[in-house]
């Protein structure tokens, strides 16, 4: 039986979508110094610092090493921003350069630019944790506690900024704009969300205030994937992220769908 047009359609669509995802992945691995090697340099100088100039003077930290400690909040802050990045930047640049108007005008419906643009994140994302997870191994860090447990918890986090980025993306007018978030949000909030330290360190004033920090919630997801410690339950930590994954998902299709900042 032949095919409707709309069925057709449909299937062009999701040929288009891999497509594009393919594109992503080759765009980011054509720069891999500078999208992978970076990051991963950045965070064993955090490990340089913090976990051997600390460590050796912390026998522990919530209840674990404080190698074994560190290294969660540290692939966490990567996977953000990596995820983050990759989206926001690419498809800004496809509005710089005008090729967006042709991107538009494909057999792409608007979930499946954003399904391309987020697992090809995903990857980026992944990938650079996954080798500083390598490397923390190396360092002495054993963090094993689930690994399937911090693999889901990882793929909710990198999807719902890599739809958080294109969503940036789509309302940003300059580099400046898409620079805002990682430069006075992400980093910040991650570094205010328990990455170096143990919220029940803090007076119980500020453990009410870090309480409201999203991002506490995603460090103590993966850090309690990783060593079966954190200072919040896991599942309040994937209903958190959960929840965030649904607004920049729902906020980055509404945004496609309006055409905001995309057509003339």
């Amino acid at each position: 039986m032949r095919r409707t047009a709309e069925e057709a359609k449909r299937a062009s669509g999701w040929y288009g979508a891999w497509i594009l995802f393919r594109r992503e992945i080759k765009r980011f691995m054509v720069i891999l110094g500078q999208s992978v090697v970076s990051p991963v340099i950045t965070t064993m100088l955090y490990f340089l610092v913090f976990g051997f100039s600390l460590g050796s003077r912390l026998d522990e930290m919530g209840g674990v090493s404080y190698m074994d400690f560190l290294t969660p909040g540290l692939m966490m802050m990567s996977l953000i921003n990596n995820s983050f990045i990759n989206s926001s930047f690419s498809f800004f640049l496809t509005k710089v350069h005008g090729s967006v108007v042709d991107l538009l005008a494909s057999p792409l419906s608007n979930l499946q630019i954003m399904v391309a643009y987020t697992a090809a994140s995903l990857v980026r994302g992944m990938m650079t944790s996954v080798i500083i997870w390598g490397i923390a191994a190396a360092f002495g860090a054993n963090t094993l506690f689930d690994p399937l447990l911090t693999v889901a918890f990882m793929v909710v986090v990198s999807c719902a900024f890599s739809l958080f980025g294109l969503a940036t993306a789509v309302v940003s007018k300059e580099f400046e704009h898409v620079n805002l978030v990682p430069n006075f949000v992400v980093v910040p909030f991650t570094f205010l969300g328990g990455v170096f330290y143990s919220i029940s360190l803090l007076p119980d004033v500020w453990q009410m205030v870090a309480l409201f920090n999203p991002f506490l919630y995603m460090v103590n997801g993966i850090r309690y994937g990783m060593t079966g410690v954190g200072d919040v339950g896991i599942a309040s930590c994937f209903a958190v992220s959960g929840v965030f994954l649904a607004i920049s998902a729902v906020l980055a299709w509404c945004l496609l769908k309006s055409g905001k900042n995309l057509r003339s």
